[in-house]
């Protein structure tokens, strides 16, 4: 039924699915792995289904129906799709797929370099870092550079932050340095980054090279 209608319905075409190797999912009796033993005895279905789709900048579909890899900003790969006979409150099994979600990034070069100034310790005074952004950067007063631990996952993660214009102690044509205060390091230190964050492009568009506190 849903091959059926990926070949009627435009916008099911560019949908995908793994390959179905679990049984039917539905209909059970509660509580089991048996196939309905009703009046109704319904046929067994692979009722339950996991479609996804990549929407890209560039879709160029191939012969295969992949997207070359070099057109797409966002890759997908599906690791596995299997369904659950241990769970049993409901007629349906319930089906789950694990995906390998790759990321392009939109610009070759860093928008901003940074770098901590010295040496970087929680028993000095307040600690400097310099950076310089290429010059059709669209920066903001909003925009702020974050010390996050070298394991970082999320733009939150970060262990303190400072702002470029509220924080900054120097400017010239090359280079900019703000100041963070040292009280906010962590006491026990260890290995860090320096990232920028662009408030009109949502995102990090700088990252240091790792450093020792």
């Amino acid at each position: 039924q849903l091959n059926m209608a990926k070949k009627k319905e435009a916008f099911l075409k560019e949908f995908k699915e793994g390959p179905l190797q679990f049984k039917p999912t539905y209909k059970f009796d509660l509580y089991s792995e048996v196939y309905d033993t009703s009046e109704k005895k319904r046929k067994p279905a692979w009722t339950d289904r996991i479609l996804w789709k990549v929407k890209n900048l560039c879709e160029v579909a191939s012969k295969e129906g992949e997207f070359p890899e070099e057109e797409n900003l966002i890759s997908v790969t599906l690791n596995n799709y299997v369904s659950h006979m241990s769970y049993g409150i409901s007629d349906h099994k319930p089906v789950t797929g694990t995906f390998k979600l790759e990321m392009k990034p939109l610009v070759s070069d860093p928008l901003v370099m940074l770098s901590p100034e010295g040496e970087w310790s929680t028993e000095q005074h307040d600690v400097n870092i310099r950076y310089s952004m290429v010059p059709e950067f669209p920066s903001s007063a909003w925009d702020w550079i974050g010390l996050f631990r070298v394991t970082f996952r999320h733009v939150n993660d970060y262990v303190t932050y400072a702002w470029v214009e509220d924080d900054e102690i120097s400017s010239n044509k090359n280079s900019k340095q703000v100041y963070m205060s040292a009280s906010e390091i962590p006491k026990m230190g260890g290995e860090f980054l320096l990232c920028y964050y662009s408030n009109n492009l949502h995102s990090i568009v700088g990252i240091s090279e790792p450093f020792q506190v």
